[in-house]
């Protein structure tokens, strides 16, 4: 069975001797895995720093993931390079622009993609973590269906060089396929690109991207944004595939909701060869129910993940979306990790005893 290994999510700091103690902390804390982000501005304004937190990181026994945040937008909200290249923004069916994602398919951002990979092996990276990749939406004004999006003059040309016809302003099957083609082939090509650099490539999907998992695009407004998961899970040059089952502000209870989202990552995970994550929310946690993180990382152990980590570094203390209380949070996502390992001592003992003590 594979070893258990916990981790954290660590952002919002780039003073190296105040990471260094951060580190120790989540060393202290039993974690095995930091996932840093390397944003645009940390390449421009951070790049040696980073190399310093993250061979610190590494010469402390951390193993380190190099997370995307924010390069092309969500996650991390807004895109740096868009101020470079305007021409990449995302556009939508009724010509409106998003004004803080990159589409996928433009050049300028797959030759930024590549640079970003070698800035990452430069500075000691080992590992990337692609954060829920996705395409944005716009609901229809009647709420019906969604415009075409990515509508883009690029994405416009390679759809009608495709299907033979001009894109439709409405999203479509079609559409939704070109969607789902591009997701997947721009994932393919960063893991292919790492891969040839030596890299390991983590990626993350929320629990719904998920459910796509075996199906087809569906003519439904539900059905068309339908992430087609299967064909994601199967890139031959991505190595771990995981979901972040985040249960705050919504009416998910945390055990069950992290227990089933954890069974399905790890068959599709299994079924595709790869290794898995699974993430538990320590952000935004309403004062009183801190409880809950714990429930949620034994459900996620429960349900037999090996690979599980906490999003983030002291309950996001240093973001808007921090907990309430961040110091009971932090304390809830370092009891629950740490109960699990106690778990997994145990289970690890009692079969070396039912084994050799006779």
């Amino acid at each position: 069975m594979k070893k258990l290994k916990t981790g954290v999510a660590y952002h919002g700091n780039r003073m190296l001797s105040h990471a260094i103690e951060d580190m120790r902390e989540i060393v202290r804390a039993d974690m095995d895995i930091v996932v840093h982000m390397l944003t645009h501005n940390d390449w421009e304004r951070h790049d040696t720093v980073m190399a310093d937190i993250i061979k610190a990181s590494e010469d402390m026994g951390l193993e380190v993931w190099v997370d995307n945040w924010g390069i092309g937008g969500a996650p991390g909200d807004k895109s740096h390079f868009l101020a470079y290249h305007p021409e990449a923004h995302t556009y939508f069916g009724n010509g409106e622009m998003h004004p803080t994602q990159v589409c996928l398919n433009a050049p300028s951002y797959r030759d930024f993609s590549k640079a970003w990979i070698e800035k990452v092996a430069a500075l000691g990276g080992k590992t990337l973590f692609w954060d829920e990749p996705s395409i944005p939406s716009l609901d229809l004004p009647d709420r019906s269906g969604y415009y075409s999006s990515c509508a883009c003059p690029t994405c416009r040309r390679l759809f009608e060089e495709r299907f033979g016809r001009p894109m439709p302003e409405v999203m479509d099957t079609d559409v939704a396929k070109f969607r789902n083609d591009t997701m997947i082939d721009y994932l393919d090509f960063v893991c292919r690109y790492a891969r040839e650099a030596g890299m390991t490539n983590v990626t993350c999907l929320m629990p719904h991207q998920l459910e796509g998992i075996g199906k087809e695009t569906r003519n439904s407004k539900e059905g068309l944004l339908a992430l087609d998961a299967e064909r994601l899970a199967s890139i031959p040059a991505l190595d771990n595939i995981g979901t972040d089952p985040y249960w705050y502000g919504t009416d998910h209870n945390a055990y069950e909701y992290n227990y089933n989202s954890t069974r399905v990552c790890l068959a599709a995970a299994e079924k595709h060869g790869k290794d898995h994550n699974i993430w538990i929310q320590g952000y935004a946690c309403p004062r009183g129910r801190e409880e809950e993180i714990i429930e949620a990382t034994e459900a996620a152990y429960d349900a037999g993940a090996r690979t599980i980590l906490a999003w983030s570094f002291h309950a996001g203390e240093s973001n808007s979306y921090r907990s309430e209380c961040t110091e009971r949070s932090w304390l809830a996502s370092v009891e629950g990790l740490r109960r699990v390992k106690a778990m997994e001592r145990d289970r690890i003992l009692a079969e070396n005893r039912r084994k050799y003590m006779k």
